[in-house]
């Protein structure tokens, strides 16, 4: 089994612009789709409200806004999603009535969500995802901003502050998971970070401690390495954000993980370049760059990046037996 991982998927503001002008298709390049394509499933951070409602958040000191038409599903449809996550610092920027309508509309379409929900029972609960008789549980969750956490009866997403510790109904909503497969895909940390902050590595510690078979964060905005089956940060998607003249957030990877049976093999990272409200494979030069980054951040970490087929391949350790 190959499991797709995308990191923000940013389809409000002038990427929406884009969208209503151009169509579903002009957003992302036919080598990306197909790169997309190759997942058996593929799970993204959506991070905006899909909808045609809704007023601003009221917060003074909230600077950004992200709100995609309706049309905004067909792009997820297009490139094969089967699951968003919405756990993240995004989904009520226009209130309770857009996050409902981003909750039916990408449900309607046959797409899974976790992280965000009607209550704080279905915020934090997990989808199950199925293939060739294969089950992956998904959890999302975010530890940023607090307010948008969903109460006892009322809407919003599965909020954790990881600063302070891993909180036990995340613990315990990863353990109870019948499934082959776990994964947890939190949205930790800063933006415009180069590499996971002590907390968010403690975080996936005790995820992974719990029985996560894999984690993949997103936050940061840029991707980070990769290390004992936790990918700390997928990165971008698609955006219309300023570049950071450092970090390079228009360069990014998409992630395939292989799977046998239960177990994650190896990791390809496909080089991105993210023009502005369109993404396509990076060009050699871009994808030079990515290579060094991503091969300096996965060294931090103990991680060994190999070449092939233009693409960046981490493999995993084999799970130890203990009796022996």
């Amino acid at each position: 089994m190959k499991l797709g991982l995308a990191g923000d998927t940013m389809l409000g503001r002038t990427v929406a612009e884009h969208l209503a002008r151009d169509g579903p298709g002009s957003l992302f390049a036919d080598e990306v789709v197909a790169v997309a394509h190759e997942a058996d499933l593929f799970v993204a951070n959506l991070e905006c409200a899909v909808s045609e409602r809704g007023e601003r958040w009221a917060d003074p000191s909230k600077p950004f806004f992200f709100r995609a038409p309706p049309m905004a599903v067909e792009v997820l449809i297009l490139l094969g999603v089967d699951c968003v996550t919405l756990a993240n610092n995004h989904a009520l920027d226009y209130d309770v009535p857009a996050l409902l309508d981003t909750i039916d509309l990408v449900a309607e379409a046959g797409i899974a969500v976790v992280g965000a929900g009607r209550d704080r029972a279905t915020a934090r609960s997990p989808a199950v995802l199925e293939h060739d008789g294969l089950h992956m549980g998904v959890v999302g969750v975010t530890d940023h901003p607090e307010s948008f956490a969903a109460g006892e009866h009322h809407p919003g997403v599965a909020f954790a502050d990881l600063r302070t510790g891993t909180p036990p109904w995340l613990i315990d909503t990863v353990q109870a998971l019948d499934t082959e497969i776990v994964l947890v895909t939190p949205h930790w940390g800063p933006n415009m970070v180069p590499a996971p902050l002590p907390h968010v590595r403690s975080a996936a510690a005790a995820l992974r401690n719990a029985g996560a078979t894999l984690v993949a964060g997103h936050s940061a905005h840029v991707f980070h390495g990769v290390g004992d089956a936790v990918l700390f940060d997928l990165g971008d998607f698609i955006d219309d954000y300023i570049r950071h003249p450092i970090l390079h957030n228009e360069l990014g990877l998409f992630f395939l993980v292989t799977f046998e049976g239960s177990q994650p093999v190896e990791v390809e990272a496909v080089p991105l370049a993210l023009d502005y409200c369109h993404t396509r494979l990076a060009d050699d030069d871009e994808a030079a760059w990515i290579a060094d980054r991503f091969t300096t951040a996965c060294a931090a970490l103990g991680t060994t990046v190999e070449t092939r087929d233009d693409r960046l391949v981490v493999h995993f350790d084999p799970p130890t037996d203990d009796g022996a």
